[in-house]
């Protein structure tokens, strides 16, 4: 059934049991595990209710699989880091962000996995031979975080803020100093900026 058009539906019951309606057999969460691997695609409904619960199954995979002794894919750090965008005012660019960089990661994989061999030989994929890679990884959500907070409302509340207190200490007599004049203007063209991507973010919305 791999890679079929329509994707099996699966029924979970109350007693949290799951059964596969393609195969008319009851499954494991190791057996759903199984199935993603192969590329078959499947929703999960609540057998009661109908509700789509493919979300919160597929998170109980990852957790089963993370539990497992050598199986960790997902680092302490970058737990920690998705915990905090959870709430944030600007979540809703974390998924397709993740989205695109497994899409990336997984064209590349077998591109990947030949450079790898060929660099390090039998050694490839051993914890150390990832250290370059995961020094990309952590450029690449730091990239994400600038670019995160660029668009908060708090990144703009701080600049006007900035603007208020240049424009406070300007000399009252009308004979302002070059430098006080420079440092405004070079913040005021830093809020116009600023707000010119508020702008186009929102448009996107």
């Amino acid at each position: 059934m791999a890679n079929s058009a329509e994707p099996i539906t699966i029924k979970k019951y109350a007693n949290r049991r799951l059964y596969n309606t393609g195969t008319s057999s009851y499954v494991t969460l190791e057996d759903l595990a199984t199935m993603v691997k192969a590329g078959e695609d499947f929703v999960v409904h609540d057998a009661k209710t109908g509700e789509d619960i493919t979300r919160s199954v597929l998170a109980q995979i990852i957790f089963e699989q993370e539990n497992k002794e050598g199986q960790n894919l997902l680092p302490i750090n970058f737990l920690r880091q998705l915990i905090r965008f959870y709430g944030d005012s600007m979540q809703m660019l974390v998924p397709r962000y993740l989205e695109s960089s497994l899409e990336s990661l997984t064209r590349e994989q077998e591109k990947l996995r030949q450079q790898m061999t060929q660099a390090f030989g039998a050694n490839a994929f051993t914890t150390n031979a990832f250290g370059p890679l995961e020094d990309q990884v952590k450029r690449n959500m730091e990239l994400f975080q600038r670019t995160f907070s660029m668009f908060t409302p708090f990144a703009k509340r701080e600049a006007q803020a900035a603007a208020d207190a240049a424009q406070s200490t300007r000399p009252t007599s009308g004979a302002s100093t070059d430098s006080a004049t420079d440092e405004l203007d070079a913040i005021r063209r830093q809020m116009e900026e600023m707000q010119r991507r508020l702008d186009r973010f929102g448009n996107k919305g």
